[in-house]
């Protein structure tokens, strides 16, 4: 009986070896997997996707599980890993496709918040520079958005936080390069506008400060000297250690200004609710 085992082992061993010789061949060897078990497939999928860094055909060894044992536990754990060799792989719409196909399948499996992050990371795997079309920044926030909301308690709920908040910041940053654009051109409201955004919208963001210090100088270019100052205070309030603070108080101090919240303005309703903490 023990010798029956043993040889049982022998033979698995020897399939797994021929299949990996096989698939090591290049990109036009064929697959020679049939036949081999699925949780052998399953170790030369993950070595071909680890070890071998191949990603493309760690796809095409997952799917063979799938094709060869479908519904089985190997199938669903091969589905997972699938979607994750298409990501490194960089093919994001089949990663996205394989990985909701895994959420609708198997809803409740632990693995879901995994696909799910997947999903999440196609997007923001895609993010350009800032000066780029934002659609897809967009799309991840909304996909990351998802994780945090869906799976609060799950490993991946902390890395969407993190990396929802620097998908965030690139909004921002996007409006801070047009505004500082405008500030160049001399179109001081048009670079307001885009500075107001930041302040309004991404108060969170690591650009906020930069806004404010860029708003006293537009204000002040246009002589309206009460939103410049206000400027200076919700900066000096929020912000007083950083460098934006330091130039702006020197800008402001010698136009003879000081920073003051001013009664009016936009940027009187923002020092009331960020610093005097009244949001109704």
């Amino acid at each position: 009986m023990v010798q029956g085992r043993k040889a049982a082992v022998l033979v698995g061993q020897a399939a797994l070896i021929a299949a990996l010789a096989a698939c090591g061949g290049g990109s036009s060897s064929k697959l020679a997997l049939d036949g081999v078990p699925p949780e052998q497939i399953y170790q030369i999928g993950q070595r071909t996707l680890t070890v071998d860094r191949d990603p493309k055909k760690a796809v095409t060894v997952f799917a063979e599980i799938e094709r060869q044992y479908p519904y089985t536990i190997w199938a669903r754990r091969a589905l997972i890993q699938e979607a994750v060799s298409q990501h490194r792989a960089r093919k994001f719409d089949d990663a996205r496709t394989t990985a909701q196909r895994y959420i609708d399948t198997y809803p409740g499996d632990e693995d879901a918040a995994y696909a799910k992050y997947i999903i999440a990371l196609t997007y923001y795997d895609q993010i350009d520079d800032v000066g780029r079309d934002q659609k897809m920044t967009y799309d991840a926030l909304q996909a990351l958005r998802a994780v945090i909301q869906d799976y609060p308690d799950s490993e991946y709920a902390k890395s969407a936080i993190l990396k929802f908040d620097l998908a965030f910041d690139h909004l921002a940053g996007k409006e801070m390069e047009v505004g500082r654009y405008y500030l160049k051109q001399g179109d001081y409201t048009a670079a307001i506008n885009r500075f107001r955004v930041v302040v309004e919208q991404y108060q969170t963001t690591t650009q906020t400060p930069e806004a404010l210090y860029r708003l006293i100088e537009c204000y002040l270019s246009l002589g309206i000297t009460d939103q410049a100052q206000t400027a200076g205070a919700i900066l000096g309030h929020n912000f007083q250690s950083t460098v934006w603070y330091r130039d702006g108080y020197r800008v402001l101090t010698g136009q003879g200004l000081a920073p003051k919240a001013s009664a009016t303005g936009w940027l009187s309703e923002i020092y009331r609710q960020t610093v005097q903490g009244k949001w109704l």
